[in-house]
């Protein structure tokens, strides 16, 4: 097992809908590099997954939203999935929760659909992201600088596109939780 990651805490924020692929390999990724995750969701008890064309698993949720402070936490993962971010956008405690991490200059790494909920934090304009092709339009009017790679790092937020991206993602995602170059670019 990797070391990199060692006390590091990180907080996968998803409600039900997330596709499942996109929580269970970054996390097992992360947990492989030493990071302690942490299933944070408005659901209280179990979360539901998607896959593919169908519900997927059910997960455990380690902490409610509610109960959920981002200090708590040094990064933030975002699953996608098509319900998943569009049920947390409409989410004040969701927004909350990710907008924090985002003005305290902490990673957050967000695949497929998972930028949508990062839209409603207003913190996105002038950043370079990727994100699946459907919602390019949607960061795009949020004011991105949007690109179609397998992966995108802009100051501590990392981006990809699909399932498919997952391994340069996991990757990329855990350099970028283990480096800590986000401390100097927090929001003010």
């Amino acid at each position: 097992m990797s070391t990199q990651l060692n006390n590091k805490n990180i907080a996968i924020l998803v409600t039900n809908g997330f596709e499942e692929v996109e929580l269970t390999e970054p996390r097992k990724a992360l947990e492989e590099a030493g990071a302690t995750t942490f299933i944070i969701s408005p659901e209280l008890m179990t979360v539901s997954s998607w896959k593919h064309t169908h519900w997927g698993s059910e997960f455990e949720v380690d902490t409610p939203l509610d109960e959920s402070n981002a200090q708590d936490f040094d990064a933030l993962l975002l699953p996608g999935g098509v319900l998943n971010p569009d049920k947390l956008r409409t989410n004040d405690q969701a927004i909350q929760f990710a907008a924090a991490f985002l003005h305290a200059g902490k990673p957050v790494a967000a695949i497929c659909h998972g930028p949508q909920l990062l839209i409603e934090t207003g913190e996105l304009n002038g950043r370079t992201m990727t994100s699946y092709h459907s919602i390019r339009t949607d960061l795009i009017n949020a004011g991105v600088n949007w690109k179609d790679k397998e992966v995108v790092v802009d100051k501590g937020l990392i981006t990809s596109r699909n399932p498919q991206d997952i391994p340069v993602f996991n990757e990329t995602m855990i350099e970028a939780f283990a480096a800590d170059i986000h401390k100097d670019l927090a929001s003010n």
